[in-house]
């Protein structure tokens, strides 16, 4: 490992992974872009840094934020009712959910006619498996489901057209829940 290295680096080619190289940014992924909060306690600043003031604290696993700014190791992000506070990277995860906006049935595929599995209350948070013509597949608990796009925050525009975000060629530069174990044990405790 040591070897290839210090090949790389005589011969002038970067050593860092593929999957940073996407975007230009800290991360090497794209901003603006949707993660949710990885524990159950979480604390917004209001700036990058331990010593800035806690704005809020919230409380709930899952909840999407969109990355707005970053630093190495902070988040500018803001909440589904549109506050904006820094979070630190550990307290993150890529994985995709989204808060809904407005009461909505999941159905068991991507038609309007299809049978409803359940009804879903604005509030909830559901995990995001993909986006397809306008319709989202979402997981919460063991029940899987489809529903308009248009129903949740933590879907971009593009992704609510047919063909959207992240079944087209831009698919690279977007994170989704769908590349991860479909059942992820929740995080307990809390992270600054």
């Amino acid at each position: 490992m040591r070897a290839v290295f210090l090949i790389c680096l005589l011969l002038g080619v970067p050593a860092a992974p593929a999957a940073a190289q996407g975007c230009d940014t800290h991360t090497g992924l794209p901003v603006p872009r949707f993660v949710s909060l990885k524990f159950n306690e979480v604390r917004g600043r209001s700036g990058p840094s331990f010593n800035h003031a806690v704005k809020w604290r919230y409380q709930r696993t899952g909840l999407p934020v969109e990355v707005i700014g970053e630093t190495p190791d902070w988040r500018r992000v803001r909440d589904p009712e549109g506050e904006v506070v820094w979070m630190h990277r550990r307290t993150l995860t890529g994985r995709r959910a989204v808060w809904v906006k407005t009461d909505t049935r999941l159905h068991t595929r991507p038609d309007e006619n299809a049978s409803v599995i359940a009804l879903v209350q604005t509030g909830a948070v559901l995990w995001l498996e993909r986006c397809r013509s306008g319709w989202c597949r979402l997981q919460r608990e063991k029940r899987r489901g489809w529903a308009q796009a248009d129903a949740f925050w933590g879907v971009y525009p593009e992704e609510m057209q047919p063909g959207g975000a992240l079944e087209s060629a831009e698919r690279a530069c977007y994170r989704s829940g769908s590349n991860q174990s479909a059942v992820e044990p929740a995080p307990t405790g809390s992270a600054d």
